[in-house]
């Protein structure tokens, strides 16, 4: 009979572990997991079909690094559904538009030209630099910055164009109006908030930050991204569309998980981080977006019934 009382409050006790907390804990479990990381965290995440949400800093503005490569592909698509440019457009990639880092135009021929929708792509399923400079030669950074606007974004901006990695910097060019402001230069290409990421993913899966099969175009390519060591990496039977962003000191991941018939938009910065940079696939923070975002999930299903996690502002 012990052994069976023993039992039973084991059984308990694992299951109240296993299962969600309840929503106004979750902040402070997400809070204490951030706590493993040498570094500032920011993060917003939303159910897309029961509205229930969490974050924290999800106002702060945090350098964007190749995650703005997102917002840059839904203003692509929005110039061509209005004629403004067209899909075949050709871009010429000459040896001064080459920059080092992700991507494999650098490595083109001088002189090869490629369309904007092939550019677009390359952009966001291998994050190519040199394909993001070319597209803001060719719409203008300031055009892209004036879209976001148009959308509501306040804080989501293109600041300049990319100056490579390493030892292969070039010198920094293409600012935007933005971008020129001297308050803004500390934040590298792009700006932008996780609650404003997380928007623009929620538009994006309703077809209103273009038309329908233009905001299925550009899911379809978060859903090819080929970098998908953080959010989502260990969640087994989940479809993940995202665009992730690496810099030394910063990791960062947008997208949009799918577990059964429930879609999860999440935006998650880990910046200002003190260890040492660590570009394998197994580094401390990749392991940290892909914990953070399997917590975030099972504590926002809506079967779980939480009640609303209302994200606090910092």
């Amino acid at each position: 009979m012990k052994v069976r009382s023993f039992v039973i409050a084991l059984l308990v006790i694992i299951a109240l572990h296993s299962s969600p907390v309840a929503a106004d804990d979750l902040e402070a479990r997400l809070r204490e997991m951030s706590k493993q990381i040498d570094g500032r965290v920011s993060l917003y995440a939303r159910n897309l079909d029961s509205g229930v949400d969490v974050g924290i800093n999800a106002d702060e503005p945090v350098r964007t690094a190749s995650t703005i490569k997102l917002p840059i592909a839904c203003a692509v698509a929005k110039f061509v559904a209005e004629g403004k440019h067209a899909w075949s457009d050709r871009l010429i990639v000459g040896a001064d538009d080459k920059v080092s880092g992700s991507g494999v135009l650098a490595d083109f021929s001088d002189g090869e030209s490629i369309s904007l929708r092939d550019a677009t792509t390359l952009m966001i399923i291998v994050s190519d630099n040199t394909a993001t400079n070319l597209i803001l030669d060719h719409v203008g950074g300031d055009r892209v910055n004036e879209y976001f606007a148009s959308l509501g974004l306040e804080r989501t901006r293109v600041m300049r164009k990319i100056r490579g990695d390493g030892n292969q910097l070039k010198p920094a060019q293409g600012w935007t109006r933005e971008g020129s402001r001297p308050e803004n230069q500390r934040f590298g290409i792009g700006v932008s908030t996780p609650r404003e990421m997380v928007h623009l993913l929620e538009m994006l899966e309703q077809g209103k930050v273009v038309d329908g099969n233009s905001s299925r175009l550009v899911l379809q390519m978060l859903e090819r991204q080929q970098y998908k060591d953080g959010i989502g990496r260990n969640m087994r039977g989940a479809s993940v569309a995202n665009k992730p962003g690496a810099l030394d000191r910063l990791r960062s991941d947008v997208g949009i998980i799918t577990v059964g018939k429930e879609k999860f938009a999440l935006a998650i910065t880990l910046d200002d981080m003190t260890v040492p940079p660590d570009w394998s696939p197994d580094n401390t923070a990749l392991k940290m977006l892909s914990k953070l975002s399997e917590v975030l999930v099972a504590n926002l299903k809506s079967q779980q019934e939480p009640k609303k996690a209302g994200a606090t502002k910092p």
